[in-house]
């Protein structure tokens, strides 16, 4: 098998990741927001609580 065939398996095995944030009090997905609200949050910064 190929480097192209594992990868093309791969693909076939692959199911969509929904992420959520925390807006306004409540989760909601990050795929449902408008253009702005998109680009808030592309903006925002992560960080790891110690």
């Amino acid at each position: 098998m190929s480097k192209n065939e594992a990868l093309a398996l791969l693909k076939d095995k692959r199911q969509k990741c929904i992420v959520y944030t925390r807006v306004m009090g409540y989760h909601r997905p990050v795929e449902s927001f408008n253009v702005g609200k998109t680009g808030e949050h592309k903006q925002r910064k992560q960080f790891t609580e110690c």
